[in-house]
Parts: C-alpha cells; sequence; structure tokens
C-alpha cells in the first residue's frame, strides 16, 4: 500500500460524480464543495484508487453515480455531517460529565473574559481524575506532621519533625507503589498529578515543593498535603520567595478538606496566620479546626483555652455559624493528662468518620467547586463586559480606567440590580482593583449573551442530571471509604468506639450483665405487687418515669424489655427496663434491637450439644 495514496484523500470523506464530470466532495472537517473539469476528474481517481488499495476507512462516506447534473446533494451532505452536527449529550459518568460541562460550557466564557488572568487557571484532565486531598495549615510546631504521621501509622519521606520550625517545604503525600520523593519541577510536569498549575509560582515556590509516595492503605483513597509553619513577622512575607497565601488559596479550590491545627499551649493567631485564613474566603465549608496537643493541660485549662481559641476564630473567621473544633492529641505516644481522655476519644472519632466520608462526597465536592466557579466566571464576564462598554473609543482612556476602578465598588452594586446576583458571589473588590491597574481595558471583550446562556443552561438543567447520577453512582457501587492506617483500629475490636461501653456492656462475659445490679431491681420490682410473677404495663409505667425521660423513649425501652411480647414485665424483665434506662441515663444510645447478651437467661433459647 502507498501511503502517499491515502494521505492524499485522508481529508475526503466522499464524494457523488455527475453527469457532466463535476464532482461534489465531503471533508471529514464538515466542508464541501463543488470541482469540475479536470479538478473533478483527478479527485474521483484519486478517491477510488485509495479505497481500492486501503478500503473503506471509518471516516468514508460514499462514492455513488448521479444520472443528472442538476441533482441536488444536500442529502448526501447532510448525512455526512449529521454525526457532527448532532452530537448527542450524553453523560456516561459523573466525572466524564464534569469534564465535559466544563470543557464545552464553562471553558469558552472563562477563555473570552481572561478568568484565568485574574482567578483561577483552567482545569485540567487530572483536576477531575484526582483523589480526595486533604490540607494541613498550622503555625510552625502544632502538629502538623505527626498528624500526618499519626494517620499513616507511618513515616513518609521528606518527613521532618521537631519543637522548631522544621518543615519548610509543601509536601503532597501520595499512593505509590514504591516508596520515595518526586522534587517540584518534575511533579509540575506529570500530566497524571494535579499540580501542572502551580508552574505559575516560579522556582522559589518549585523549590520548596515535593511529592512523597509510599505504599500505605490510607493513601489508596486520600492524598494529604503538608504545609510549612506560618511565621511570624517579615520572615512570613519575604524570606519565603513566593507568594505563600496565593499558594494556601490554589489549593484550597481543589483540595476537599482544610484542617487548622492550634497548639493548646500557643493559641496566638498572628497576623500572618490570620492572613492564610483569610486566603480561605468562599471555601468556609472545607474548614475543619483541630485543637492538638490538649492532653497537656487538665480540664479547667482546657476549658479557657477552648473559649479562648472560639474568640479568636471569631475574628478571622468571618461566618456567623461556629466553626467545628476538635479536641485531642494526635500521636501515638502515652497521653500526659489522662482524665479527658474519654473527651479525646469521641473527638478523634467524630474527625475520622469526617476524612473516612471524603471519598464518598468526592464527586459532589467536585460538582459544588464547578458550580461556584461557574458563578464567580459569571460575574467575572459582568464585570469585564462593564468595563469595556464604559472605556471611550478614543480619548481620555487613562482617565476613565482610573475613575472606573475606583468606582469598582459602585459597579459592583450597579451589577447586583440589574443582573439579580447575589453579593456573595462577587471577587474582593481590592484584590480586584490591584489587578485591574495592570490590564488595557480597550482589549476586553463586550458581553457575549451567547457564552452567558450556555452556562446559565448548564447551572439549570445539566447539573441536576448530574446530580442524580451521583446517586445513582452512590447506591451502585460500595461504599467508598478510608481505610488502614489509625482508621483500622477505630472501627472494630476491644478498642473500637463504643466498644464495651453502653448496651455493649458484659458482651462475651458468661454472667448476664444486669446480675449485679438486679438484687437493687427487685426491690423496686416487688414494691409494686406483682400478680404471678409479673407487674403490668401500668404499675411499671409508674417507676419508669421517675427517670424523667420522654415518653417516646421509655417506650422505646418497654419494647426491648418485654422480651416475650405478653404486655407485662417479670422480675428479669423489669431488672432489664432498668438496666436500659440506667444507659440512657448514662448518656448512650439505645439499640434498635436487644443484643444478645442483655436477653435475660429465662428467655433463653436452651443449647443442647451438637446443635
Amino acid at each position: 500500500m502507498q501511503a502517499g495514496v491515502r494521505s492524499d484523500v485522508a481529508d475526503v470523506r466522499g464524494c457523488v460524480w455527475l453527469a457532466g464530470g463535476d464532482v461534489l466532495w465531503a471533508g471529514t472537517d464538515g466542508n464541501h464543495g463543488m470541482a469540475g473539469g479536470g479538478r473533478g476528474s483527478r479527485l474521483r481517481q484519486r478517491f477510488l484508487v485509495a479505497r481500492a488499495q486501503c478500503g473503506p476507512t471509518p471516516s468514508d462516506g460514499f462514492c455513488g453515480w448521479k444520472g443528472q447534473r442538476g441533482t441536488r446533494a444536500g442529502t448526501m451532505f447532510s448525512w455526512m455531517n449529521k454525526e457532527s452536527a448532532e452530537k448527542p449529550d450524553v453523560l456516561q459518568t459523573v466525572t466524564g460529565g464534569l469534564k465535559s460541562l466544563y470543557h464545552g460550557k464553562l471553558l469558552p466564557l472563562e477563555e473570552h473574559y481572561r478568568f484565568h488572568e485574574f482567578h483561577s487557571p483552567a482545569l485540567e484532565e487530572a483536576d477531575f481524575e484526582n483523589k480526595p486531598m486533604v490540607l494541613l495549615v498550622g503555625q510552625y510546631s502544632t502538629g502538623k506532621t505527626t498528624f500526618i504521621r499519626y494517620l499513616l501509622e507511618q513515616d513518609f519521606p521528606g518527613m521532618r519533625i521537631g519543637p522548631e520550625p522544621t518543615t519548610d517545604s509543601f509536601i503532597a503525600v501520595m499512593y505509590g507503589e514504591k516508596e520515595g520523593s518526586i522534587p517540584g519541577n518534575a511533579l509540575v510536569v506529570d500530566p497524571k498529578k494535579p499540580f501542572r498549575k502551580l508552574n505559575s509560582f516560579g522556582n522559589a515556590f518549585l523549590n520548596r515543593f515535593m511529592c512523597s509516595q509510599l505504599p500505605n492503605q490510607v493513601l489508596k483513597s486520600i492524598s494529604i498535603i503538608d504545609s510549612p509553619g506560618i511565621l511570624s513577622g517579615e520572615k512570613q512575607r519575604i524570606s519565603r520567595g513566593y507568594d505563600f497565601c496565593q499558594v494556601l488559596q490554589w489549593f484550597a479550590e481543589r483540595v476537599d478538606r482544610i484542617i487548622l491545627l492550634f497548639d493548646a499551649h500557643k493559641l496566638d493567631i498572628s497576623d500572618e496566620f490570620s492572613e492564610a485564613i483569610r486566603a480561605f474566603r468562599g471555601q468556609d465549608d472545607k474548614i475543619r479546626v483541630v485543637l492538638n496537643k490538649a492532653d497537656q493541660v487538665d480540664t479547667q485549662q482546657l476549658m479557657r483555652v477552648y473559649g479562648a481559641l472560639m474568640w479568636s476564630l471569631g475574628k478571622v473567621i468571618n461566618t456567623p455559624e461556629v466553626v467545628r473544633v476538635y479536641i485531642g492529641s494526635f500521636w501515638s505516644k502515652p497521653l500526659q493528662i489522662t482524665e479527658n481522655r474519654k473527651l479525646f476519644e469521641m473527638e478523634a472519632q467524630d474527625l475520622f468518620r469526617d476524612i473516612q466520608g471524603l471519598p464518598r462526597n468526592a464527586a459532589l465536592r467536585k460538582l459544588n467547586d464547578l458550580i461556584k466557579r461557574a458563578r464567580l466566571a459569571k460575574v467575572h464576564a459582568y464585570i469585564i463586559s462593564y468595563l469595556k462598554k464604559e472605556m471611550p473609543a478614543v480619548f481620555g482612556k487613562d482617565s476613565k480606567k482610573k475613575e472606573l476602578i475606583s468606582k469598582l465598588p459602585e459597579i459592583y452594586s450597579q451589577l447586583q440590580r440589574e443582573h439579580h446576583i447575589s453579593p456573595g458571589d462577587f471577587p474582593d473588590v481590592k484584590r480586584m482593583q490591584a489587578q485591574l491597574e495592570t490590564y488595557d481595558f480597550s482589549k476586553f471583550h463586550t458581553l457575549k449573551p451567547k457564552l452567558i446562556e450556555a452556562v446559565d443552561n448548564m447551572l439549570a438543567h445539566k447539573i441536576a442530571s448530574l446530580m442524580s447520577m451521583i446517586r445513582q453512582e452512590e447506591s451502585s457501587m460500595p461504599t467508598q471509604m478510608v481505610h488502614g492506617g489509625a482508621f483500622e483500629g477505630t472501627m472494630e475490636g476491644p478498642f473500637g468506639q463504643g466498644y464495651g461501653e453502653g448496651a455493649g456492656e458484659g458482651l462475651g462475659e458468661e454472667e448476664w450483665v444486669v446480675a449485679k445490679d438486679k438484687p437493687s431491681y427487685d426491690e423496686l420490682f416487688y414494691m409494686l405487687s406483682p400478680i404471678n410473677g409479673k407487674i403490668s404495663g401500668v404499675s411499671a409505667k409508674k417507676e419508669m418515669v421517675n427517670s424523667k425521660l420522654p415518653n417516646s423513649v421509655l417506650g422505646k425501652i418497654w419494647k426491648l424489655a418485654d422480651c416475650d411480647k405478653d404486655g407485662m414485665l417479670d422480675d428479669e424483665e423489669f431488672a432489664l427496663a432498668k438496666h436500659l434506662i440506667k444507659i440512657k441515663l448514662e448518656g448512650y444510645e439505645l439499640p434498635n434491637e436487644l443484643p444478645a447478651h442483655l436477653l435475660p437467661p429465662s428467655h433463653r433459647k436452651p443449647v443442647y450439644n451438637g446443635e
């Protein structure tokens, strides 16, 4: 086969030759036309030779004979262009749907109004495909690296722990079959990693950025970003050589969870740390706060520390809701003060559950971030197009530009009224004013309604179909959770949460756990004057309401304690009811079904040998 022949007609999808020698042709790019005379003959000959030598290809149309010169070839061309002109918008997966909507609907709007220069770089394949990420931020020596070590239960390459500022780099801790590290300059050119756009921060940052890979079960589900400890004074702003807060903002837009760590002994939030927290503006739903090293203070001191932390956070995080603070000591060494051990265990379980749910909610988070990005892109388009419209054609451009920048807050208010936009959708006005100083407004574009309509259509209709797909994928796929490391030891076994406590007390013991308190329960039982060894529901109610528990709870206890469902309680069933009341009063939850170890001995089925 001659390669030259095939490439000569590679752009011809089909042709029809007419009675007069003319040839109608259609190309793979959707163009078509008529070739007459010698050119038509040569085109026809090349097409036939290529088909004879190479056979029909998927890009071939058909070639045929039309006996009359005036025959319309519209049918042919409509058939050939149908595939490209009518592509059905079918979304196969949530991730594929997100990519399709972004590239087809949102990206054209971003590029037209230079969104990437003002706010955030364009999204790439890895941004949609990557695992959930957790970003750790805090002042130096608050336990960020130790926290990662605690979760993984093993060291990772590049790990440095000490009381002085040790971690001087951003470290992306990710899964890898072989343990090792990748330097920043090599990391940002890897298309499989979601860090390519960090290249814009330059060598000063890339020399302080690395990826630490290791085969750890936890990292199969999530990736963790360790950040340098935030310093005070000029060292934070000058010595790093790159815009630290801008880097934090870049990560904040892409991670699933932001964990702010505080040391129970160092609660002061420096101006630099406050500035870093403000870089997370608009990402408040991702923020969690951890008060670490809480085992080094007693209960009274811990109460004061917690109050001081909440007061400090209220001045930095401008949200009306109270931020969730997890209290604990996240390392593998013994607790120094153990009086709050129970509290620390419960707080750790709550935090672990929050992190474990990240893989399950990853698609929903990406969808939420895409919606936020689309709303910001729309607002940005309105701002840029308004500035373009207000610029004079010839004279006075510089003075008008200064006037528009100074009046940007008023422009925000005007656009809010005209387009019914929420104030929270607008970018920070001071930062926007600083950015606009360097641009030529005359090169901006006017408003293009079709681009806005495409994004509105995406938000109104396409997003809803993706939401239903997320629910379908969740129901069809097994529950995705983080396993391994510290998460493994907290779910099952005797050290799992609640094991041997509450309704689980007495599990695995030969003696019935209620028996130790039964003598005192029997005194109450016989004071209620049982008939034939049982008391009625009316008599039991008089005693049970003394617990002051709501009727809904007492009703559940009654159903659990009435093992034979005869509407009466014998001495063992009454003792069981009192035991369940005790469990509830101690703050534990009641089981939905009575565990086998709580079943009264006289109500258990006998077990015979060999059965």
